[in-house]
């Protein structure tokens, strides 16, 4: 059969389908069924998203066009300048949207006595308040910064406000700019008998700006904010020492090349930035003009304050269960008789870290192995790491220095670590390792047993509160092999191991993708029957995109659900007209990735910390794990049936590639809060259990004491 695989039409540009995902997120500070609070907090997200994505992504094409590359992108056949002025037009209208639902979502507040206010709006026993507040702890800290050829630009840091200032005396005209120093915080609260008021920082130091500039007039003020690249090199090669490479990294990313400037032009909308433009090397394209405050992620910190106060304005609190899999026996023992799965943050991510704190102070463990990519900043792991060498336990970390924008932090923990007498390990040359294993050898009755846990997501405390993970515990004695085989790959000099059970990337998972669509492709030829699950963050892979396509043109039914980027276009007549993809943003970060291939009833499920993008398969130590328990893959399966069900968050990709909510004949689902619900309605029948188990106990106790 021909395969239609090369038209441009058939497939998403990258970086507009990331831009339609933040639309998702706008979307989710439209919804009126969304608390008030949290509504704010999802355009906060929106903003801080959009900063990474200038920083890295922008960036990366500015530096394509500076170099004259021009090479079109292999799916949509867009050059770099093509990309960087679609990117203009969609953000901007992504911007539009989120501004004005800033201006409403503020005018809801006002119901409840919550006001955002510029200092001359407020009442003068409050301005005079504000005054003295500036004078004592504002005005201090602030350095006016002149600009004449004395005294050149200054380098600004990144993603900080500024004040530009125009000022004049009798001789002429002057420039100045006043940044906001790091340590004020970005806007006061004042309390007017049941009213509250919020003053922007940066309003209050434009209304006592002259106290800085004695002697001049003060013709126009406005604030700014620069986005610079991060997207640099580290130069692993001849490195000696890659945490000192990493450091130097660090300092040199502060000083990255602007990439977008944005300018609040609320007070004056005749404001063009032209000198910062100039000064800057920007073009008009990659100025931003805001009818409102720069940089919303502010929202975060004002949320969080006003929640105990308007406890009914953010989501009602759900307390993580204990895992439908875990029994109530000892992990250690229940895994020595069968695999033990886990859903955060439906359920506790505590057992994860039970696991490591026990491994560190049992006598018969000898060795823990681990991969860190991402963790918190209080981290109870590297806590149990740390004890655990201190108890004299071989322990292994690799601590992925790498991770973009937590390379500070994996610096500080890989010293910590080091300290405490763990072998630390900074990655590897040119991957980064993004896998998530942990392995515990412990003297099991005189024979040693290799524990394995495998997951989706990172081992931190906090996010599996917010991002929706799986993972797997097991004994399984191919799996504890490779796990063997996987660290001393990583910590030792030899050839890439062959895996028994796993598969690991670079390169083995699109190998396995591209087998398993081709199987399925076979199988379907025979009996008809032929259908692929994926659940994953991005698909941008075009090998894999390629092999989706050709089943689907087979006849094969692919169900995708793509939280944020994805190049494939479905429903397109003849070509990907058996596939629906689906994207579902909601309360918590969908995260997991779920692999599964019908095989004509020989099913296959497979969990991943991979996407189905190519950087994560060529580029990255990925793993990529099957699902051996019939339990495990009854409840994945039902798990995925939820979420195509999902008619509340979910959006789904027209032919077009844009979204729409997704409209169908079920029963309103939002997959998420069935989730919740099923997770309490186990733990309630659990606790049940354990009162029962308690009280069945006293009496047995009560009728010894009668006897």
């Amino acid at each position: 059969m021909a395969y239609k695989l090369n038209d441009r039409n058939y497939y998403n540009n990258r970086e507009m389908s990331w831009l339609q995902f933040n639309y998702r997120v706008i979307q989710e500070a439209i919804d009126p069924n969304n608390p008030l609070l949290e509504r704010l907090k999802f355009l906060a997200i929106t903003s801080s998203n959009l900063d990474e994505f200038f920083m890295v992504r922008v960036a990366g094409l500015k530096d394509q066009v500076k170099m004259n590359y021009h090479e079109p992108d292999t799916k949509t056949q867009l050059t770099p300048g093509q990309q960087l002025r679609g990117i203009g037009e969609l953000n901007r209208e992504n911007s539009k949207v989120q501004y004005e639902y800033y201006h409403k979502l503020k005018d809801e507040l006002a119901r409840y006595n919550i006001y955002f206010r510029h200092p001359h709006e407020l009442p003068e026993h409050l301005r005079l308040e504000l005054e003295d507040i500036f004078n004592s702890e504002i005005y201090p800290s602030l350095t006016p910064l002149g600009i004449d050829a004395y005294r050149p630009f200054p380098k600004l840091k990144n993603k900080k406000i500024n004040i530009f200032v125009n000022l004049s005396d009798d001789i002429g005209d002057q420039t100045a700019i006043v940044q906001l120093p790091t340590v004020i915080r970005r806007f006061y609260e004042m309390q007017d008998g049941e009213d509250t008021y919020y003053v922007l920082t940066e309003d209050i130091i434009e209304t006592y700006i002259e106290k800085l500039f004695k002697g001049y007039r003060i013709d126009r003020t406005f604030p700014f904010r620069i986005t610079r690249n991060a997207d640099l090199t580290i130069h692993e090669e001849g490195a000696a020492d890659l945490l000192i490479e990493i450091e130097r990294f660090l300092k040199e990313r502060t000083k990255g090349a602007a990439v977008r400037l944005e300018i609040d032009i609320s007070k004056d909308p005749t404001i063009n930035g032209s000198f910062l433009r100039s000064e800057l090397d920007l073009h008009d394209d990659d100025v931003y003009k805001f009818d409102g405050p720069l940089d919303l992620t502010f929202l975060f910190e004002l949320s969080s304050r006003l929640k105990e106060r308007l406890p009914h304005l953010v989501y009602q609190p759900f307390v993580p269960q204990e895992p439908k899999f875990l029994g109530s026996q000892n992990i250690y023992e229940q895994a020595l008789d069968e695999d033990i799965f886990f859903h955060h943050p439906f359920e506790s991510f505590e057992p994860i870290v039970d696991f490591m704190k026990e491994a560190a102070e049992d006598p018969d463990v000898l060795a823990i192995k681990q991969t860190l990519y991402r963790v918190s900043s209080d981290s109870p792991v590297i806590d149990a790491l740390k004890r655990a060498a201190e108890n004299d336990k071989q322990v292994t970390v690799l601590v992925e220095l790498k991770a973009r924008f937590d390379e500070e932090n994996n610096v500080q923990w890989a010293k910590e670590l080091e300290d405490a007498g763990c072998h630390v390990i900074y990655g590897m040359h040119y991957l980064k390792t993004h896998s998530k294993i942990t392995l515990v050898v412990k003297r099991v009755k005189g024979r040693i047993v290799r524990y394995v846990h495998l997951g989706t997501g990172n081992y931190n405390d906090s996010t599996a509160k917010q991002y929706t993970d799986m993972g797997v515990i097991t004994t399984d004695p191919n799996i504890g092999i490779d796990a063997i085989n996987f660290f001393n790959y990583l910590s030792g000099y030899s050839l890439k191991p062959e895996y028994h059970s796993l598969h690991v990337a670079p390169f083995e998972i699109r190998d396995l993708f591209g087998e398993s669509i081709d199987r399925e492709i076979e199988l379907h030829k025979e009996n008809g029957n032929g259908y692929i699950f994926a659940k994953m963050n991005s698909l941008t892979d075009k090998k894999v995109i390629n092999k989706l396509l050709q089943a689907s043109q087979e006849g094969v039914k692919v169900d995708l659900v793509i939280r944020g980027i994805c190049c494939l276009k479905p429903g397109i007549e003849g070509v990907s007209d058996n596939i629906r993809v689906i994207s579902i943003v909601g309360r918590f970060l969908e995260h997991s990735r779920i692999y599964y291939f019908n095989h004509n009833g020989e099913e296959k499920m497979y969990l991943s910390s991979a996407d189905m993008m190519t950087r994560n398969m060529i580029k990255r130590v990925e793993i990529l794990f099957p699902i051996n328990d019939p339990k495990i893959l009854d409840e994945l399966k039902s798990i995925n049936r939820l979420y195509l069900m999902d008619n509340i968050k979910a959006r789904a990709q027209k032919p077009d590639g844009t979204y729409q909510y997704v409209k169908n004949a079920y029963e309103p689902v939002s997959a998420q809060d069935e989730l919740m619900r099923r997770a309490e309605s186990y733990g309630r029948e659990q606790q049940v259990q354990k009162e029962n188990e308690l009280l069945l106990k006293v009496r047995q106790r009560f009728k010894k004491r009668k006897r």
